[in-house]
């Protein structure tokens, strides 16, 4: 079955066409535009008008690429800035005129299951249990178990937020660093009320900032998904990756070959949730996983009756 996996974040659109046969993933086409729908959300409670234009925008090129790949199921999945923005129905009606499908505002522990799907699918249940964890714009993932998820927990740290809430200039101010810290390590602490996050034998780490930060622990000089994916990256790395970044202006970081130019300014946000990720588990490394949320949707569309 050829189907297409839509994952709407707050930083990024993306697109996946995969075919899935009898167990079997093989990927056709893989996108990603960097969007910034939510823009703003967090202090506005609402989309910026020229937000939702530029990701609608994209969402039609990707309706012509589904409908040329002869795709049979889509499913849009749209995540934390959606649930935040009080005027989504004006995007969702949108979505729906462009791919004529409904597309999903998912809850966070929706978005933790399937990220933990799609991290988990390659990797041994004797490396479990797993900690997954899924930085995104808006929201960050906890996802804890081994073949299933056992215990879930989205919080509101995404590196797009926390950019706007906290790091916006580069470099940063100790005092915004500070304050940042703060609001992340009391977020990670709700998250463990609910999640045991340091009981895992493997801490599994996906999404834009985690894969760059790997880019940057690696010393690559482009960005390589091949040399990333299932990298594991020590801890004491991601501290220094993190630090390195709080230390540079902002044309140093969109110097940096393996940067994505939608992610300069906030890949400093959210190398610092990462760290402090790193170090509220008292994980020892990362892996760091391409295979995501986007192709949770993937396989579980594949499982879905026709």
């Amino acid at each position: 079955m050829r189907v297409a996996a839509i994952d709407c974040g707050t930083n990024s659109i993306r697109l996946l066409i995969a075919d899935i046969h009898d167990g079997q993933f093989k990927e056709v086409h893989r996108q990603m535009e960097v969007v910034r729908l939510g823009q703003g959300v967090d202090k506005n409670k609402a989309f910026d008008p020229e937000a939702i234009e530029r990701t609608l925008k994209v969402t039609g090129e990707y309706a012509r690429v589904i409908a040329a790949k002869g795709v049979e199921k889509v499913r849009f999945c749209a995540t934390s800035a959606t649930r935040d923005a009080s005027n989504r129905q004006i995007f969702i009606d949108g979505v729906k005129a462009i791919l004529g499908i409904e597309p999903e505002v998912i809850p966070g522990e929706e978005e933790a299951a399937l990220s933990f799907m799609g991290a988990t699918k390659e990797l041994s249940v004797l490396d479990g249990p797993f900690l997954v964890v899924d930085i995104g714009g808006g929201s960050t993932e906890f996802v804890l178990g081994t073949d299933r998820v056992e215990s879930a927990r989205s919080v509101n740290i995404g590196c797009v937020r926390m950019a706007e809430r906290h790091l916006n200039q580069q470099p940063p101010t100790l005092d915004s660093v500070t304050s940042a810290t703060q609001d992340i390590d009391a977020a990670i602490a709700e998250a463990a009320k609910d999640v045991a996050i340091t009981t895992a034998k493997s801490l599994v780490c996906v999404a834009g900032t985690a894969t760059t930060v790997a880019a940057a622990a690696l010393g690559l000089s482009e960005y390589d998904r091949y040399a990333i994916h299932l990298s594991r990256i020590p801890a004491q790395k991601v501290h220094d990756v993190a630090a390195m970044f709080q230390s540079m202006s902002r044309e140093e970081i969109a110097a940096l070959g393996y940067m994505h130019p939608g992610r300069v300014d906030v890949i400093t946000s959210g190398s610092l949730v990462l760290s402090r990720v790193l170090r509220a588990t008292g994980a020892s490394e990362f892996i760091a996983s391409e295979s995501d949320i986007l192709d949770g949707i993937a396989w579980g569309l594949a499982r879905e009756p026709r």
